[in-house]
């Protein structure tokens, strides 16, 4: 998120329905992703720099600078009635590359729920997962799901299970700062080089060979990387391990392994390093790539630009991660897809959550939040917020499934 610029944003409802029993927890059937409300607003309100002040006057609590949204609160967390609003506050923390969909995720949520306060800090997926395993939050958002270790200290801070499930399927693009090169095609090999420090000047031999048409000036590449743990830096490495692992040796990691280049913090703080550097390159979610040329990369004979359509492809032609807890829907990416239009620079990124909370309420908002998250109204207002590609329907139906756990016995 940009933490930088968005501060702390109000967002209130312009429309109040009713949260149906489904969201509370009950499975109509109808939908994949039940009835939790209506579409509502798409979008926040704009940025303030000011903390917004709840129901009785007092600024909402936040654990530091929040890039996502706060509403007006109705006071202390108690179980709702069946088909009435819920109430309370709920908190969050993570990933960046969420910014604008959980924007548009907790704008719908609060349009049937108006007195519900939802803070979301966004200090990268890494910060997010340990604040929810040590306690400090009620869910994370993250670009890469739990570790074994994770897994293991989310059940004990839960006393139940911490699941993963998808929520946002969105392509990383390569983004660079080159004027007079719009068009730029990058082989994995080349993206590799480029970023292991390998390749260092725009008119290297390998560049030259991906555009054959291009002018390539002698300009100085600078790398920008993540200086944070983050999960949009793991799924990045991933793919370059993946599909170029005799240049990139450093693996898949939350962390950038290579000395060198430029870092920045945050998904804003990496763009804006490539806007002020001439010769600079970097990786940032796409709907957050501020303006900047992507390049298209080389999946079999074809050069494919960043979309959710080319996201989306390169999801159905990936398989669940088998070993995991029951309703945990970790996604292992297949990064050397050779599926018609397929992206695979791309990341899916998840909300962990435990499956019983110690303040039932509490875990009512929790799985009322995600309960529309992950409906077709929530999916469909990421789309049109953050150019996110929704959830297959049948993945859908198996996250509202994993959501409805939230109360078991876990």
């Amino acid at each position: 998120m940009k933490r930088t610029t968005l501060g702390r944003v109000g967002l209130s409802a312009a429309v109040v329905l009713s949260l149906t029993a489904s969201a509370c927890g009950a499975s109509n059937g109808s939908s994949p992703a039940g009835t939790a409300s209506g579409a509502g607003p798409a979008a926040s309100t704009g940025p303030s720099s000011a903390a917004t002040a709840s129901a009785g006057g007092a600024p909402s609590a936040s654990t530091g600078p929040s890039s996502a949204a706060t509403a007006s609160a109705g006071g202390a967390p108690s179980a709702p009635a069946a088909g009435q609003p819920l109430s309370g506050s709920v908190s969050g923390a993570g990933s960046s590359a969420q910014t604008a969909a959980m924007q548009a995720w907790v704008a719908g949520f609060q349009s049937s729920n108006p007195n519900v306060t939802v803070n979301y800090d966004s200090v990268g997926s890494g910060s997010g997962v340990s604040q929810f395993t040590s306690g400090g939050v009620d869910f994370a958002g993250s670009d890469k799901a739990l570790t074994t270790a994770e897994l293991a200290t989310g059940k004990t801070r839960c006393k139940s299970a911490a699941l993963d499930i998808p929520t946002y399927v969105s392509p990383i693009a390569i983004v660079y700062n080159l004027p007079g090169v719009k068009d730029l095609q990058l082989a994995p090999k080349t993206s590799a080089g480029i970023f292991a420090g390998k390749i260092t000047t725009w008119n290297d031999p390998a560049i030259k060979a991906d555009n054959p048409n291009a002018n390539l000036p002698s300009t100085k590449i600078t790398p920008v990387h993540r200086s944070d743990k983050s999960g949009t830096t793991n799924n990045f490495t991933d793919y370059l391990s993946k599909t170029a692992p005799s240049q990139w040796t450093g693996g898949a990691t939350e962390v950038w392994p290579v000395s060198g280049g430029e870092a920045a913090k945050g998904t804003s703080g990496v763009v804006a390093a490539i806007k002020q550097g001439n010769g600079a390159i970097g990786y940032a979610d796409d709907s957050q790539a501020g303006g900047l040329s992507k390049a298209k990369v080389k999946v079999g004979n074809t050069y494919v630009a960043p979309s959710a359509n080319g996201a989306a492809a390169t999801l159905a032609d990936s398989k669940p991660v088998s070993g995991r807890p029951n309703g945990d829907l970790s996604i292992a990416i297949n990064r050397t897809t050779a599926a018609a239009g397929a992206y695979p620079v791309l990341l899916v990124s998840y909300e962990i959550f435990c499956t019983t909370y110690s303040d039932a309420a509490k875990g009512g908002l929790v799985k009322g939040l995600l309960t529309y998250i992950v409906s077709s109204a929530g999916q469909q207002a990421a789309a049109k917020s953050a150019g996110s590609a929704p959830l297959p329907s049948s993945l859908a139906t198996q996250a509202k499934a994993s959501v409805d756990m939230i109360g078991s016995a876990g």
